[in-house]
């Protein structure tokens, strides 16, 4: 499905600047309004303070605040616009033990790089379309982390959760 962006507003951050370069055309041609860029996760937090983007697409990897960090800013700092905009991480690191401190600072989605445009809209149209349950816990803000076809529906146990549906 093709999705009209024009009224939009992106957010990229990424500090490698051809790696930016190359992004902002890209969203662009997906017919994104408004397209600001950050070269850090603290320049990028002010931005979306003054800004309240409609997406974020960060890099995980940066000085003096890194991605991860930013998520936790957007999700939990009582400054943040937006508690629940979708924010997709970008990163070379696909160990499962990344993908599991991404999801559990409160990412919507992981997109490794190298990356496609079409691997990009993809995810910017999961975003959109797969909206989960936001959860707010002492330790967590953000989308559920569990994936509905991931629910054990069998387990009875005192410690089953409920379906989120």
């Amino acid at each position: 499905m093709a999705y009209d962006f024009s009224k939009a507003s992106i957010l990229i951050v990424e500090d490698n600047v051809p790696i930016l370069k190359l992004m902002e055309p890209v969203v662009q041609t997906f017919g994104f309004g408004t397209i600001h860029t950050a070269r850090n996760g603290k320049e990028a937090f002010e931005l979306f303070c003054q800004q309240n983007h409609d997406i974020v697409i960060t890099d995980w990897m940066m000085k003096p605040m890194n991605g991860i960090s930013l998520a936790r800013m957007i999700r939990n700092d009582k400054s943040s616009p937006n508690h629940f905009v979708p924010i997709i991480l970008m990163t070379g690191f696909s160990h499962k033990q990344r993908v599991i401190e991404a999801r559990d600072s409160g990412i919507t989605d992981f997109l490794i790089k190298p990356f496609s445009a079409a691997n990009l809209y993809q995810k910017i149209e999961r975003a959109i379309e797969d909206k989960r349950d936001y959860i707010e816990a002492s330790d967590f803000m953000g989308p559920d982390r569990r994936r509905k076809s991931q629910i054990n529906e069998t387990f009875e146990g005192k410690d089953r959760r409920t379906n989120p549906q």
